[in-house]
């Protein structure tokens, strides 16, 4: 990131009167530390790193070469939109500014009902699996209700003022840091006492195979730059903070999610490792240095100090699970309610409390949303937990995705649309440099809908090698037909339910288009012109 001069120029247009209402309710008490946590709380997501693991060494090189091709640009080209258009909505504001409020509405409720299917999905199933495996059974209904406590945890955090709230995300990395780092330190003394796999040069060779089955899960963990700008207006200094925190946490996050993946091939044997427990089970298996063995079946026992340990590590893992919601939840939410109140969805959801200074109600509408799916999912599994992790996940990604695939080229856009509009850091290169970051960005995110939909996509193509077939997730062997649909018609009724807040919004637009007109009506074009010409300078 390059530092730019500040030049004059007009001001960057305002949403509807709508939110400036809503406005008066924020409070700023983000600091820039606050950010960086929020942004390491987001980024190093614990619920995909069995996942790679589960792809074997070549998911450490796929994850090297896609911090350059994706990350990077990724982070450059927020950096700059989110220090040039500091405004609450972050997004959706941009969206808005580049192709309009309806494109910008839709593609809003798609980002913010990731995050209910995210959290009811594999956060959810992740933390259920992790306290069964480390501490008791949750059998018919205790599963259930295991989880709706888990989801309304979330929602009670996601409410609170952001001067509470914003402690969160902050414990939710200081877990991540402990927990991970705990668990690498393990790993060492696992291998000085029994030694570990080893890892064969030839192994790490990307193929292409690999790449699909991979991009999901690494991009997926490379994303979440833009929401700390979901909240600009509650930063105390969002020009300055969002690129130098973008900056930190990038490298934060390559180190804490590089380090346990490989950790866990060391430990595991490939064969062994799964998406849903990879981690868990690499946990139990290295834990047993502090007290415990691993018995003939492979079934792993702790005793002592290591059922001590395994405990807080579980209690640890489910912690930075609820975080990583809530402070998804924290940024996505917040764009929804600006989208609300702004004329592209129901007004009522755009209010912000007075008293917590947050969305309350697009928090508890998220919440209900993330318990049905948790109760329809678990039925229509019948409690396989692998099979509704891996359909909640791709679900969870491909929405976000596809919102991405609309926000990404808003910077070229902005850049032509507000050409005079001060940008604090700016993606180097020139024209060049902000096509180049956009292209890629936008494609890769582009390409890992394809595959989520159809997994497989173009393996065996061209003389690469595999079949189509085994990149299904191994839970929905042989059945891509279900697994398609319950990527597609999830999406089809998200785009639903987007076109019916957009009409549900049409009151409100309405009242702004009166509340534009009625200056001009009242003072004529020249004054109100030289009005907000004035407003501009301010």
């Amino acid at each position: 990131m390059t530092q730019a001069t500040p030049t004059p120029g007009p001001s960057t247009p305002d949403l509807s009167e709508g939110w400036s209402e809503q406005r008066s309710h924020l409070r700023k008490d983000l600091r820039r530390l606050d950010v960086l946590f929020f942004l390491i709380c987001t980024l190093v997501g614990l619920d995909t790193i069995g996942s790679v693991a589960a792809q074997g060494p070549q998911g450490l090189t796929w994850m090297a070469v896609l911090a350059l091709a994706f990350f990077l640009p990724y982070g450059l080209l927020v950096a700059e939109l989110g220090s040039a258009f500091p405004v609450q909505g972050g997004p959706y504001v941009w969206t808005r500014l580049a192709f309009g409020r309806l494109v910008a509405g839709l593609n809003q409720v798609l980002y913010w009902l990731s995050n209910p299917v995210w959290l009811g999905g594999s956060l959810c199933i992740i933390a259920l699996t992790t306290w069964e495996e480390f501490f008791t059974p949750l059998p018919g209904l205790w599963k259930y209700a295991a989880g709706l406590v888990f989801i309304w945890a979330g929602a009670l955090a996601v409410v609170q003022s952001v001067r509470v709230g914003k402690w969160v995300p902050t414990a939710g990395a200081v877990a991540r840091i402990v927990l991970l780092g705990f668990f690498l330190v393990s790993v060492v003394v696992y291998a000085v006492e029994h030694g570990v796999h080893a890892l064969p040069a030839a192994e790490f060779t990307p193929t292409y195979a690999g790449f699909v089955a991979l991009v999901p899960v690494l991009i997926f963990n490379y994303v979440g730059f833009e929401l700390p700008s979901s909240a600009a207006e509650e930063m105390t200094n969002p020009k300055r903070d969002i690129p130098l925190s973008i900056l930190r946490s990038g490298f934060a996050s390559l180190v804490l999610y590089g380090g346990p993946i490989l950790g866990i091939l060391f430990v595991l044997p490939a064969q062994e490792i799964g998406s849903l427990a990879g981690f868990i089970d690499a946990c139990k298996a290295v834990f047993t240095v502090y007290g415990g063995h691993v018995a003939a079946d492979g079934t792993v026992v702790l005793t002592g100090a290591g059922s001590v340990l395994g405990g807080i590590a579980a209690a640890g893992l489910i912690v930075g699970l609820l975080t990583s919601g809530v402070t998804w939840a924290m940024g996505a939410h917040r764009a929804q309610a600006v989208a609300c109140a702004d004329g592209a969805g129901p007004a009522w959801l755009g209010k912000i409390s007075e008293r917590h200074g947050t969305p309350v109600r697009v928090n508890v509408l998220s919440s209900v949303l993330a318990s049905v799916l948790l109760i329809v999912a678990l039925r229509l599994t019948g409690g396989d937990g692998d099979k509704y992790f891996a359909a909640g996940l791709g679900l969870a990604i491909s929405t976000t995705f596809i919102s991405y695939v609309i926000t990404f080229p808003s910077l070229v856009v902005l850049r032509r649309k507000y050409p005079d509009t001060p940008r604090p850091y700016i993606v180097p290169g020139g024209r060049l440099g902000a096509w180049t970051v956009t292209v890629l960005a936008t494609g890769l995110v582009a390409f890992t809908v394809v595959v989520l939909v159809w997994p497989g996509f173009g393996v065996g193509w061209f003389g690469t090698s595999g079949s189509a077939a085994g990149s299904l997730p191994p839970s929905f062997a042989g059945e891509r037909l279900q697994y398609t649909l319950s990527q597609v018609v999830p999406l089809l009724l998200f785009l639903g339910v987007g076109g019916l807040f957009y009409a549900w919004g049409a009151p409100a637009r309405r009242r702004a288009a009166v509340a534009e007109r009625t200056p001009r009506e009242v003072h004529g074009p020249a004054d109100v012109a030289s009005r907000e010409a004035s407003t501009a300078e301010r």
